[in-house]
C-alpha cells in the first residue's frame, strides 16, 4: 500500500500482502480519491469485500469473468458531481476456493445443527476470524498510512453476494467500528441453492442472530435485482426489513431496501447501482 501507480481517476496503490492472524495471507489495495495528494483534509473510509473484482484501475487482471465493479471511477465521478464527499476505498481480496469459509457468518454457522453444518461446508468458516484482522489489524494500519477520519461515523463495509453477508455481520459484531454496511444482492439462501439445500435452517439462523443482536444505529443498504441468484432473494429480503422495523429501524433513513427488475447477480448489476448505495451511505456525510 506505500508504492503508488498513477489510475484515472484517483490514485490506485499497488496491493499489498498482509498477514491475518487466523485467516491465512490477505491482498488488500486502496484507492486514494483526486486531490488527496495535495490536500490536508480527512478522509471516510469505505471497505469493500472482493477487492480483486472491485477497480477499473487495476493493472492486474484479477476478477475472475474480466468485470468490476468500477469502484473507483463510480465514486470519482460522484464526488466530482458533489454527490459524495472524498472517500478513501479499501478492498481486500477473497480467498479464492475458500471465499465460503471466509464470508460465512460463524455466528450464525454455530446456531446450525452439526449435521447441517457438515452439509454446507466441509470445513468450518473463519469469518470472525477474518473481521478480527479487519478491525485489529487492518484499520490501525489505514488509519495510520493514511489521512482518515477514524470514527464510527466515517468507516463503511460493503460487499455483493456472501460479500453482503460478511458486510452486515461486521457492522453487527463491531458496532463501534462500523457505521454503515452495504449489502448488495445479499445471499440469503447461504449456500447453493438446490432441492436439498437446507435454506429455511440456514436463513433461520442468521435472521435469528440479527434478531438478537442490538443492532447499533447507523446506516444498511440492502438491494436485489430479479434474474439469476437474485431471483430467490425477495421473501428473504423482506423478512429482515421486517426484522428491522420491529426493531425501530425506518425505511428510507435508517436503512434502504430496493429491488432492481431485470438486473442479474454480477458485477455489471453491481456497478450499475454501486452510486445510489455510495450516495445513501455516504451522501450526507
Amino acid at each position: 500500500m506505500i508504492a503508488a501507480a498513477e489510475a484515472a481517476p484517483g490514485t490506485l496503490l499497488a496491493p499489498e500482502m498482509m498477514s491475518a492472524e487466523g485467516a491465512g495471507p490477505m491482498v488488500v489495495t486502496v484507492w486514494l480519491p483526486p486531490g488527496y495528494q495535495t490536500s490536508t483534509e480527512r478522509y471516510p473510509v469505505l471497505y469493500m469485500q472482493d477487492g480483486q473484482n472491485l477497480f477499473d484501475g487495476a493493472e492486474r487482471a484479477t476478477s475472475w469473468n474480466r468485470h468490476v465493479w468500477g469502484a473507483d471511477t463510480v465514486a470519482a465521478e460522484l464526488i466530482a458531481a458533489g454527490k459524495i464527499p472524498p472517500v478513501i476505498i479499501v478492498g481486500i481480496d477473497h480467498k479464492g476456493p475458500e471465499r465460503a469459509r471466509q464470508y460465512y457468518p460463524q455466528a450464525a454457522f454455530g446456531r446450525l445443527d452439526p449435521a447441517v453444518q457438515r452439509q454446507v461446508m466441509t470445513a468450518p468458516p473463519y469469518s470472525d476470524a477474518y473481521l478480527r484482522f479487519l478491525v485489529n489489524e487492518l484499520k490501525p494500519i489505514v488509519d495510520a498510512r493514511f489521512r482518515t477520519r477514524g470514527d464510527r461515523a466515517s468507516t463503511f463495509v460493503m460487499g455483493s453476494s456472501m460479500g453482503g453477508l460478511i458486510s452486515l455481520y461486521a457492522f453487527a459484531e463491531h458496532p463501534e467500528i462500523f457505521g454503515g454496511a452495504g449489502c448488495l444482492s445479499t445471499h440469503w439462501l447461504m449456500a447453493a441453492p438446490g432441492p436439498a439445500a437446507p435454506t429455511e435452517q440456514l436463513f433461520s439462523a442468521y435472521e435469528n442472530y440479527l434478531r438478537d443482536k442490538n443492532l447499533k444505529p447507523g446506516r444498511l443498504w440492502f438491494d436485489h435485482g430479479t434474474i439469476g441468484l437474485d431471483a430467490h432473494y425477495d421473501p428473504y429480503q423482506a423478512r429482515i426489513d421486517a426484522l428491522l422495523v420491529g426493531k425501530g429501524w425506518k425505511l428510507g433513513v435508517d436503512y434502504v431496501s430496493k429491488t432492481y427488475p431485470g438486473a442479474d447477480h454480477n458485477e455489471d448489476a453491481w456497478r450499475e447501482r454501486l452510486g445510489e448505495s455510495l450516495i445513501f451511505l455516504l451522501g450526507g456525510h
